[in-house]
């Protein structure tokens, strides 16, 4: 028999020894979870990119002109473009004062979920489902989504978001030492576990700058990623609209030809070939493992260039999270490669200011101007 491959194409096998033990679903703080949250969090839980990239995705894919939603795990926010008006929009979750905030929400139910997965609603109640970033929570998640399948009408949606962000005291133990593959591939197995919906789909973002104004800026890492899986319930009628995924806005494919040439007017602009920006000037630091043999090398600074933007998802597909790479250039020879990076504020200390008469020591390429 023929294994299902996962959204990722990994063998769901290998991620299911993840809820083999049984303290899978074990969380740090194992007290009631109504007593956790009986202080309003009024906080955001992604950066002011990640949320709009949010909107932006449900926005896409609610194609319902007046849909009647379920905000399951709801706070002060449900995360809806305000071009979306649902005919009725019910919230639940655990603080009232936060749903009460919730000016969207026409309805507001207080339900613990994890003490009791069943939904208090008749079933074929809603066109969608959303939860964003709250899944890592479930205790009983499959049951859950089972109950999600029930009230869900025919073709309707269950959308799942989350990020890489929590709140310790309260994720499932699973969740916190799985991969952010694995967290998706988990999500996945949910869906399929439920028994009631289409197979699931995919969307991912990743890479794009953080806001200055945001807290975290000063780490250097990109904007927090979002992933999101989602299926319709099963029974939906011929003739529905497709529920189409928004261009992913971190995967802007460049023009080849035109980067490639460039590319080969690199050392003439002083110019990124990938977005434009203006190279800067870098200084070799002394490592002995690498020996550029010159003294200053050009690196693109711009956190936004589609090439560095890119670099997150590409190292993350290759296993590697949190890594991206910068656009290099040698000026002695010509030749263009990467650089790799952590954090978006790795190497700018190792920017120097002035153009190019140090590096090329008084022989610049014609036509090259300083920077």
């Amino acid at each position: 028999m023929k294994v299902p491959r996962t959204l990722l194409g990994s063998d769901p096998r290998f991620v299911r020894h993840l809820l083999a033990g049984p303290d899978a679903f074990r969380r740090a703080d194992e007290g009631p979870d109504p007593r956790f949250y009986e202080k309003p969090r009024k906080v955001a839980h992604l950066d002011a990119t990640a949320l709009a990239t949010v909107e932006t995705l449900v926005g896409a894919l609610v194609w319902e002109r007046r849909p009647v939603m379920l905000d399951l795990m709801a706070s002060w926010d449900s995360h809806l473009p305000t071009s979306l008006s649902p005919a009725r929009l019910v919230g639940l979750g655990l603080n009232e004062e936060e749903l009460r905030a919730n000016a969207r929400l026409t309805e507001r139910v207080i339900h613990d979920l994890n003490a009791d997965p069943r939904l208090p609603f008749p079933p074929d109640s809603f066109d969608v489902v959303l939860n964003v970033v709250s899944v890592e929570y479930l205790t009983k998640p499959v049951e859950v989504f089972r109950e999600v399948g029930r009230v869900l009408k025919p073709g309707g949606l269950f959308l799942v978001v989350f990020s890489n962000r929590w709140f310790p005291p309260k994720v499932v133990r699973v969740w916190e030492e799985a991969s952010e593959r694995e967290r998706v591939e988990l999500v996945e197995l949910f869906f399929r576990d439920a028994g009631s919906f289409d197979e699931p789909r995919l969307f991912m973002s990743m890479g794009l700058p953080r806001p200055e104004s945001d807290r975290y800026w000063e780490t250097g890492a990109p904007s927090d990623p979002i992933f999101a899986v989602f299926a319709e319930k099963r029974g939906g009628g011929p003739g529905r609209p497709t529920r189409t995924v928004p261009p992913d806005p971190a995967w802007t494919e460049p023009d080849p030809v035109g980067v490639a040439e460039r590319l080969r007017q690199a050392l003439t602009t002083l110019r990124c070939p990938h977005c434009g920006h203006p190279l800067s000037r870098w200084a070799v630091p002394d490592d002995p493992c690498i020996d550029w043999d010159v003294e200053y090398l050009w690196i693109c600074f711009n956190d936004a260039c589609p090439f560095v933007v890119r670099g997150w998802r590409v190292l993350w597909e290759q296993g590697q999270e949190g890594h991206s790479y910068r656009f290099l250039l040698n000026p002695k020879t010509g030749g263009a490669t990467t650089v790799a990076i952590r954090g978006l504020h790795d190497l700018t200390p190792g920017i120097v200011g002035g153009g190019w008469v140090a590096v090329w020591k008084d022989r610049p390429p014609t036509g090259a101007s300083q920077k």
